[in-house]
């Protein structure tokens, strides 16, 4: 049974380390739009890519990661309560 919390802890952390490289790269992110500068198109192209791997990632993993903590959750307590009914 610990095992399954272990895996997802780490599931987390993982999230958790998605997180923090979105946080890192959308730093560079310019939100103004600069169609003069080539240097700066290619600049905002290279962060949206960058990001949207990411977050390609990033949002199936912390779907993942709800949907296990929530059966992990719901297996504990329900396993709580027959030891409580005296039914294991």
């Amino acid at each position: 049974m610990i095992t399954l919390f272990i895996s997802w802890g780490v599931l987390a952390l993982a999230v958790i380390t998605l997180a923090a490289m979105r946080k890192i790269a959308a730093r560079d992110e310019n939100d103004v739009l600069h169609v003069d500068d080539p240097s700066f198109v290619n600049r905002q192209q290279s962060v949206a890519r960058r990001l949207d791997k990411i977050d390609n990632l990033g949002k199936p993993l912390t779907i993942v990661l709800v949907v296990y903590g929530i059966g992990l959750l719901a297996w504990y307590l329900y396993t709580g309560w027959q030891q409580s009914q005296g039914l294991n």
